[in-house]
């Protein structure tokens, strides 16, 4: 399971395919992600990094993107409108939070990633385990 505080934050550049939906999110150089093996997390390749709403600023594209809910409604799942890319949501898990795309980040302030697996498939069982993520 990733740790939320080791060393220091910088701040990383992402978005979209198409460049229309652009952020910031301050996480450490090494990034700490998972990856989630509930259907959803499987067919997109989403990689999971998770952080509080307060470390994320949503730079371009606010009214090129669409959202998309299910199940109980509380996840919101953004895309942009013209590329379809989910560069990130706001998580069941963590809704005081933002869950980035680690793999929508631009390379150049990325100094690895340590991935852990998450076992979305028994989501009810494991997502508490993933609160503290957006504290």
């Amino acid at each position: 399971m990733p740790d939320a505080s080791p060393g220091p934050l910088v701040t990383h550049r992402g978005g979209c395919h198409c460049g229309a939906v652009r952020f910031e999110v301050d996480a450490q150089a090494r990034l700490s992600t998972l990856a989630c093996n509930c259907s959803r997390c499987t067919m997109l390749g989403f990689r999971h990094l998770i952080v509080p709403r307060q470390r994320f600023r949503l730079l371009a594209g606010d009214g090129d993107l669409t959202e998309y809910r299910f199940n109980t409604g509380v996840a919101r799942h953004l895309f942009c409108r013209i590329c379809g890319v989910q560069s990130y949501y706001v998580p069941r898990s963590n809704p005081d939070g933002i869950s980035v795309n680690a793999r929508c980040l631009d390379h150049s302030t990325i100094e690895g990633e340590d991935v852990s697996p998450f076992d979305g498939q028994n989501w009810e069982e494991h997502a508490g385990g993933l609160a503290h993520l957006s504290e």
